[in-house]
């Protein structure tokens, strides 16, 4: 039998690798307390032939294969029971083998890429991009799904989706879906590529990374609040402890440039919050995050680092060490597979998961574009806490902090004790609509030109300053179509940031 054109024996040994010591498939999700999360038990769904799938028009023998493989048992299914075990256990297969695809052909915070999977699950999903699937049937089946039809719902066995608001996309006409589908196809097809997948799974069994699914206990459910943006799945290192601790966990962030007095106030308040029985999450980076790590770390507490690459090529490699030593008392955690190098884009991204993931966001120390105040941005978006600790009103390296206090109503906190009460007060924070920043060597320079567009950042991180690189491989890195590459390309060729040779574009130094 095949799945996804591969032999199916293959298919089960590569996730089995990565799936080795999670929860069995009907076990509910934990809390911290021991007590099962609501809304997260994993239960086969009755459901005979999904209508909106087998019943649309023009839809091939191949849809019923694809949804029978992803589909729950329908109670009027014929067979034994063995048999039907036998194909809940292929669906399990053939769903964490989609998603761990899905993990490396879109982007990080791809909103059509959740929609899609959250819809029609992820292995039809994959299936759909495999077999060219049209935009109009593609459109089709999503609305059905999003119609709240529970005969058409996305009752999918074991990819259970982070919930996305149905009404809002139910609003949506039928041109814009489908071009939001088209744009998307463009998107994702060109990264379809079998052996990159095979070779993520391979390296991820080697360094014994797992594959974490929405369906798991370890889940971060409180990742569910960025809706279709939030991941399809996590890859992580390190022990199950910290990933549970995350509900009861603060994160800690600030400027890569840190002064003494911020990384002093980094070491005090992670020891003092690991004292007072938190978790500490960031992003493992030079600076106040890596100082937050180490003393979490020195204080016998548990700490998560969120990457922005793959978790087998630890970054920056100058904390290869302390990443390591998380790795071994803590969690290693990232969205994206196992060689997948870290972008500008992804470190954005990637902040939207410490945001996320934490019960409360303080920022220690940050210039005034610093790229942590992209992560107060996504903390306040989410109705997270937010605190800043104040810093001298001299020091450049503090007027993000002091910003965020007199602009954007953030907390002022100055010890262990203010943070942790943050997390008892919930209410919402002033969302950061105007904090379009860039995470970037030289970003805490002060007010400067108006930033790039997400789209430009992605293409510019595609480019190279020696090797010229056409459109289809630039659409392919930065995981774009190739509309959107061209359009980028020409804001920032009229910037001066990119060059077009005849060969295909470099980046201007």
């Amino acid at each position: 039998m095949k799945l996804f054109g591969l032999d199916e024996s293959r298919v089960r040994a590569l996730t089995a690798g990565v799936r080795g010591g999670m929860p069995a498939a009907g076990d509910g999700p934990q809390t911290c307390d021991g007590t099962a999360a609501a809304g997260q038990n994993l239960v086969p769904i009755s459901s005979a032939k999904t209508p909106g799938l087998a019943g649309s028009a023009g839809v091939a023998d191949s849809t019923d294969r694809a949804v029978g493989a992803d589909r729950a048992v329908g109670a009027d299914r014929s067979g034994t029971t063995n048999g039907a075990a036998m194909e809940i256990e292929t669906a399990m297969v053939a769903e964490v083998f989609a998603r761990a695809a899905w993990s490396g052909i879109a982007e990080p915070g791809d909103g059509m890429a959740g929609v899609l999977v959250a819809s029609l699950g992820a292995s039809v999903a994959l299936t759909a991009i495999l077999e060219a699937w049209s935009p109009v049937r593609l459109g089709a089946l999503v609305r059905d799904a999003l119609s709240g039809d529970t005969t058409v719902g996305p009752s999918v066995l074991f990819a259970v989706s982070p919930s996305i608001d149905f009404s809002e996309a139910d609003a949506d006409t039928s041109a814009e879906l489908e071009a939001a589908l088209d744009q998307g196809l463009q998107r994702w097809r060109p990264r379809l590529n079998s052996t990159e997948v095979i070779r993520s799974l391979q390296q991820a069994a080697r360094v014994e990374a797992r594959l974490l699914l929405a369906t798991d206990s370890l889940w971060p459910a409180a990742l569910n609040d960025l809706e279709k943006h939030a991941p399809l799945a996590l890859w992580w290192r390190g022990g199950p402890g910290a990933l549970a601790a995350l509900p009861n966990s603060i994160a800690l962030v600030g400027a890569r440039a840190a002064t003494g007095y911020g990384e002093h106030i980094a070491m005090e308040a992670s020891a003092g919050l690991v004292d007072r029985g938190f978790a500490i999450v960031s992003g493992a980076a030079y600076g106040i995050d890596g100082m937050a790590h180490r003393a979490a770390l020195a204080s016998d507490g548990l700490t998560v680092a969120f990457l922005a690459g793959g978790v087998d090529r630890f970054y920056p490699s100058g904390h290869d060490s302390l990443l390591t030593r998380i790795v071994a008392s803590g969690a290693v955690v990232s969205e994206l597979p196992c060689g997948a190098a870290p972008t500008k884009w992804r470190f954005l991204q990637r902040n939207r998961l410490i945001a996320a993931s934490s019960a409360a966001t303080v920022v220690l120390e940050a210039g005034w574009r610093s790229g942590s105040l992209n992560t107060a941005g996504h903390a306040s978006a989410l109705g997270r806490p937010l605190g800043a600790v104040p810093g001298p009103i001299t020091s450049p390296t503090s007027a993000g902090c002091h910003r965020l206090i007199r602009e954007f109503a953030a907390v002022c906190v100055t010890n262990p004790t203010e943070m942790a009460e943050l997390v008892g007060d919930r209410s919402i924070q002033v969302p950061l609509a105007n904090f379009h920043l860039e995470a970037g060597p030289n970003t805490d320079a002060g007010p400067g030109p108006i930033p790039r567009t997400s789209d430009q950042v992605r293409v510019f991180d595609a480019l190279s300053g020696r090797s010229p690189r056409t459109v289809a491989d630039l659409s392919r890195r930065a995981g774009l179509s190739s509309a959107a590459v061209r359009g980028a390309l020409g804001g920032l060729d009229l910037d001066g940031a990119a060059q077009e040779r005849e060969a295909g574009w470099v980046r201007r130094a």
